[in-house]
């Protein structure tokens, strides 16, 4: 054990080129709730969750799509109550344009029973919700890397 205890993940911020954008994406789309918003001086910031929660703070201040070539954040990945929960959400998104990197639910690799959709906000930040079961019989977009790896 870490001589600073256990911790817990309690948000993950991210940049955006456009709040309002983000804001229908994050909320239309994925059911995340505006918890506070704010401005200072002129870079608007805003706080996200669910059940008084806070889950994603954004903030306009990207000045270009996210970049998988540099060092940072990978991917944000989110688990689903189901894989209906899932399905619902590749609905959403397919209906809103958003860009997939595999077709529908897919395993997380060969033989698991973990899977689910995986996406790009409007700055191209790579998403993904999943199921930790129930996708036994799904295939995987790669027999020799992980589902989420280089999307």
């Amino acid at each position: 054990m870490s001589a600073i205890g256990t911790l817990a993940t309690h948000h993950v911020g991210l940049n955006v080129t456009d709040l309002d954008r983000s804001l229908a994406f994050y909320g239309d789309v994925l059911g995340f709730d505006v918890l506070g918003e704010g401005d200072e001086d002129g870079s608007r910031f805003a706080f996200l969750g669910r059940d008084g929660g806070l889950v994603l703070t954004l903030w306009q201040q990207a000045d270009a799509d996210y970049a998988p070539a540099r060092a940072g954040l990978h991917h944000l990945a989110f688990e689903a109550e189901s894989l209906d929960h899932v399905r619902a959400a590749e609905a959403a998104l397919i209906a809103r344009g958003a860009t997939f990197a595999h077709d529908g639910v897919v395993a997380h690799r060969e033989g698991a029973t973990s899977g689910g959709i995986f996406f790009h906000d409007p700055d191209g930040t790579r998403l993904e919700i999943s199921v930790p079961k129930g996708l036994e019989a799904a295939e995987a977009p790669s027999s020799t890397a992980p589902t989420c790896g280089f999307f």
